[in-house]
């Protein structure tokens, strides 16, 4: 097994050599070869994406990315921003089905934004179709950017598309994952849309509910993203599996993310129909944080769980590591994120330190400055 490691720009480097070390103490047969993304490899090859990176995304087994973006890169023409990486990475590796489950840990009830209540136990996977919707649709503008603007113009626009295959087969991923979550019993899923404004919503509509017919046991909602942003403050134990279109799984997802305490909890899969995939946090890469060792690598190392369950087809291991992380909150051990009074706050490597001494199964000490086999 092969496995790119891409840790990009800000908080991305820090984060991503705590899921490294986590992996390398596994004793898995794999190899891990590492490139420039985003903004570092701008600086040194010119592009966000240059073709050595490109090729080795493509030649591995599965992507380990860490995250892109500077405000020093603003004023680039839209094509070589640093965030153009994970997009062309998304297109050139065929990804389509971006997962990121929202799951409160019982540790966290009370880091989440709502009542304990509302959140425990909360277990949600939120399926987002990548390679449709406004994102992709015809450039917008005038074509011709100062830094990065459009000075003069007097309008813009984006087109919003999708074409039947690609809802049909982001339909099926979601129905499936209904029922692998259920244990084969069914389960549910919501299909988020603004069916009542947007046509393109329209036609998403009429194509899951299609689909849905080769699914008899999964049960089926359909709900408006206004309605679905209110519920998931609402009532979000009521919802299963949400799938939904490029722009609104964006927005859905990073809302999701606060009920779980922090968006530094939250992993995420982007998945081809062979099931390689591009794992990534949620988060974005903090400059404002970047080299403080006080991001969250937690989601970085649940997004190698991910790796290791969905594509590596290694799920003894991805389950040893979601024990752990949940083994050092049990500890009390929190990231500045997450920290509420009455645990004891760590950086970035002591939690990462942290989950590799509870992978080896021996007692984690609560001393910051001590985080060490016992």
């Amino acid at each position: 097994m092969k496995i790119a490691i891409l840790p990009g720009d800000g908080i991305g480097t820090e984060i991503m050599a705590e899921a490294v070390k986590v992996l390398q103490v596994l004793d898995l047969d794999f190899t891990l070869e590492t490139a420039l993304v985003g903004g570092a490899a701008y600086e040194a090859h010119g592009h966000p994406l240059p073709d050595s990176t490109l090729n080795l995304a493509k030649a591995a087994d599965a992507v380990l990315f860490g995250a892109v973006g500077d405000w020093k890169y603003d004023k680039l023409d839209r094509p070589l921003r640093p965030e153009q990486a994970i997009l062309g990475l998304r297109k050139h590796l065929g990804l389509f089905a971006n997962f990121r489950p929202a799951i409160c840990y019982e540790q966290l009830t009370h880091a989440s934004s709502l009542k304990p209540e509302l959140v425990a136990g909360l277990d949600i996977l939120l399926i987002r179709e990548l390679t449709g919707d406004i994102y992709f649709g015809q450039p917008r503008g005038r074509r011709v950017a100062v830094d990065g603007h459009f000075p003069g113009a007097e309008e813009a626009f984006d087109t919003m598309r999708y074409s039947k295959p690609e809802i049909e087969r982001i339909a099926h991923v979601a129905f499936q994952a209904a029922r692998r979550r259920s244990g084969g019993q069914g389960g549910k899923v919501t299909s988020v849309d603004k069916a009542n404004v947007l046509e393109t919503f329209q036609f998403w509509r009429d194509v899951v509910t299609e689909v849905h017919a080769q699914y008899p046991d999964v049960a089926l909602d359909h709900m408006y993203v206004d309605n679905a942003a209110m519920q998931l403050v609402k009532a979000p134990k009521a919802f299963d599996v949400v799938v939904t279109g490029n722009m609104f799984g964006d927005i859905l997802s990073d809302e999701a993310a606060m009920l779980t305490g922090s968006i530094g909890m939250l992993p995420s899969a982007s998945l081809d129909k062979a099931n390689k995939g591009l794992y990534e946090p949620s988060h974005g890469s903090a400059p404002d944080i970047a080299g403080k060792g006080v991001a969250n690598p937690l989601a970085t190392i649940l997004s190698a769980a991910m790796m290791l369950r969905y594509t590596l087809n290694q799920v003894e291991a991805a389950d040893r590591i979601e024990s752990a992380v949940s083994t050092v909150l049990s500890a009390g051990l929190r990231t500045g994120d997450i920290w509420s009074e009455g645990t004891q706050r760590v950086g970035t490597r002591e939690m990462g330190d942290a989950v590799v001494v509870a992978l080896s199964g021996k007692t984690i000490t609560t001393r910051t400055s001590d985080i060490t086999k016992s």
